[in-house]
């Protein structure tokens, strides 16, 4: 069968390595050599232009590698993609590649710590024109980008309070002024959401995430139009943020069980989302699901599921925050999220650690806010596991 036409969990299976491999081995094999060897020079330098198929050396590409970009076009349905070491590489190298100096960006003011540190300080310095509007605030962000702009940057949901941004009408608003549109995917995953289809351009992932799933590999990709991808490839080409072949695959291993992950994920943070939303000792729940969520309308119409990622604010402030998370024993208290285990945090230690605690509120970020990535246990379990530490505040 066509697998670009296979449902998206056959596809995270079988994306990418329908041909089979050498030797009939049934897993993708860790393909390690740094270069390859030709003996025809014709051939060689056929390949090395890209007029056939082949690899040169690994910083360029990797047949491990390959497989991992294949997979995530089909699920994103996108013409090509790129990987990076990580995902700020990939971030920052699809932005350095985009903006030249005298450009201007549009974004949200909601992005990830390490995102907003590259509008914040890394971009102004080369002459790049950044306006950071208010998220979810449409009418601001479109004026914005009437007045003209290269680059339209959304991520939806945020990181880490999850608020939405409706990209079917920002993507218009930019079209309109000749912009190009890069979505940060990571919270939502193709699973959940699928930004090319709405019309965005370029499709970022921090792949250490949910498509990794086990917090055991670093990654990023980005996915997209073809000629688009084809500059990032170049920049990263050179500048070297070249992603291992074993990360690829143990990426590639993640993304087999992503469409189960992400389903069981969607249905525990539901329930958890719904029990903290009722609990007298939650000032608040940040979770695109709940009817309460900012933008839950338009969300359900470009969302198939609302993700496993939520946040909610403690009454009381971080002392107490201090004192429930030591609490939680079906958690790890770490800097990540996306994994099969449960992973829990406040901003100021995991997602936005690189700014200030001023910086944080100017973000709309409180130290009282609790980031918490919901893994694949028994929903049952893990919000007993929040009742009790409630209890102790």
């Amino acid at each position: 069968m066509d697998i670009n036409k296979a449902k998206k969990g056959t596809a995270s299976v079988w994306a990418g390595e329908t041909d089979g491999f050498l030797m009939g081995a049934a897993t993708v094999p860790i393909v390690n050599s740094v270069t390859y060897s030709y003996d025809d020079l014709d051939e060689w330098y056929d390949v090395a232009l890209g007029k056939k198929p082949g690899h040169i050396y690994s910083r360029n590409s990797n047949p491990t590698v390959d497989v991992l970009e294949e997979k995530i076009c089909i699920l994103e349905k996108a013409e090509a993609a790129t990987t990076f070491s990580t995902g700020m590489a990939a971030i920052s190298n699809t932005l350095y590649t985009l903006l030249q100096s005298g450009d201007r960006v549009v974004s949200i003011k909601d992005s990830y710590g390490g995102t907003s540190k590259v509008f914040m300080e890394f971009l102004p310095p080369m002459n790049v024109a950044v306006t950071l509007c208010e998220t979810g605030n449409h009418e601001e962000m479109e004026a914005e980008i009437a007045k003209g702009c290269k680059v339209v940057y959304i991520e939806t949901p945020t990181n880490p309070t999850l608020k939405v941004v409706d990209l079917k009408r920002m993507i218009k608003a930019a079209k309109a002024v000749g912009a190009t549109v890069v979505v940060d995917n990571t919270f939502a995953t193709p699973i959940n959401q699928n930004p090319l289809v709405l019309g965005a351009d370029v499709v970022v992932h921090s792949a250490t995430k949910f498509l990794d799933g086990h917090s055991d590999a670093m990654g990023g990709i980005a996915c997209g139009k073809k000629d688009l991808i084809k500059k990032i490839h170049q920049y990263r080409e050179i500048n070297g943020a070249t992603l291992h072949p074993m990360s690829a695959y143990m990426i590639i291993r993640g993304m087999k069980t992503l469409e189960l992950r992400i389903n069981r994920q969607n249905e525990n943070a539901m329930k958890i989302a719904q029990f903290l939303h009722t609990h007298p000792k939650v000032e608040n729940v940040f979770y695109p699901g709940l009817p309460s969520h900012k933008g839950h309308d338009f969300v359900k119409e470009q969302m198939s599921g609302f993700g496993g990622m939520m946040s909610f604010v403690l009454k009381g402030g971080y002392e107490k925050v201090k004192t429930f998370l030591p609490k939680l024993e079906l958690a790890f208290r770490a800097a990540h999220l996306g994994s099969v285990s449960t992973l829990v945090g406040p901003p100021r230690t995991t997602s936005h650690v690189e700014l200030t605690e001023a910086q944080r509120a100017k973000l709309g970020i409180p130290e009282s806010l609790i980031r918490y990535s919901v893994g694949i246990e028994n929903a049952e379990d893990l919000i007993a596991d929040l009742e009790q530490g409630l209890n102790a505040i």
